[in-house]
């Protein structure tokens, strides 16, 4: 199929982009990597009538570190963060969750900011930067800058807090303490298919070898990236062995509601996901002792 018509704006400033985006007129809607927009633009599921293009807009393209925190643009490439050093010593969580998005050509043109606006409960890069207590921030011509937690910029499904005048600029992300480790699971059907089930899990010891803190966030569990508190919790102060990866897993999918349809159901997707959750705890807990 082919897109609907619509008017397309081209800026090179990130001004222009609000500008545009203030006005409200046609219902603007902005394109970064496309690789979701331009599929649900053909599929007609989404109909704008102006269409910017923010590709330009280089302010918005840009990985450094200050005071602790990661600033990553939000026109930043997936594939750019895969391969970032800084982010694979600084949020390691973040690159292993890339990792699994697509297929190398689709990370290549795929953005991080995209990812996070696009609000598919089943993409990596949202539950990443949940489990990171990643900050999305925001701009407006006629409010200025607003900063939403990631805990909070999810709605429900492929909606977020972002008011229709808003674009999303930048993520931060806090660096890891020390002595954390991290580790992304999921499991698909096939490489670079949806994935029913996953998890991102950060584990940070004290001096001891015990669990200092837990992050937790679960893929595919909920209508937005659930964030496993309670089973994070009973964690803290214990050695994480096989047992007790197992008891936290099976804690973490008690309030989960997957989807049941036609590529799994939801009882099988709730054990797919508590397997998810042990491996990536057992595997985050052995990092960080190394």
């Amino acid at each position: 199929m082919k897109p609907p018509p619509f008017q397309y704006e081209d800026p090179e400033t990130l001004d222009d982009v609000l500008s545009i985006l203030a006005s409200g007129r046609d219902d603007p809607l902005v394109l970064a990597g496309g690789q979701s927009l331009i599929p649900m633009l053909n599929l007609r599921l989404a109909r704008p009538g102006r269409l910017v293009d923010v590709n330009r807009v280089s302010e918005l393209d840009h990985v450094d570190e200050r005071d602790g925190t990661l600033h990553i643009g939000a026109l930043t490439r997936q594939r750019a963060l895969e391969r970032s050093p800084l982010v694979a010593a600084r949020a390691p969580l973040l690159a292993k969750a890339i990792a699994h998005v697509g297929h190398p050509a689709i990370r290549v043109r795929g953005t991080i900011g995209g990812s996070l606006a696009h609000a598919d409960p089943a993409a990596e890069v949202p539950v990443a930067c949940v489990a990171l207590d990643a900050v999305a921030v925001v701009r407006s011509a006629g409010r200025g800058t607003r900063r939403i937690p990631a805990r909070e910029l999810f709605l429900t499904h492929f909606t977020t807090a972002l008011e229709p005048d808003e674009l999303l600029c930048e993520i931060e992300v806090p660096a890891d303490p020390p002595r954390a480790g991290s580790a992304f699971v999921e499991f698909a059907r096939r490489h670079g298919d949806f994935a029913l089930g996953g998890a991102a899990a950060r584990v940070t010891l004290a001096a001891d070898g015990s669990c200092a803190g837990v992050d937790l966030a679960l893929l595919g569990a909920a209508p937005t990236p659930m964030l496993a508190s309670d089973a994070a919790a009973r964690l803290v102060g214990r050695v994480i062995d096989d047992d007790a990866a197992a008891a936290a897993a099976r804690a973490a999918v008690t309030d989960a509601s997957p989807p049941d349809d036609r590529h799994a159901s939801a009882e099988y997707r709730r054990r797919v996901i508590a397997t998810t959750v042990e491996r990536a705890l057992r595997l985050a807990a052995g990092r960080a002792r190394a």
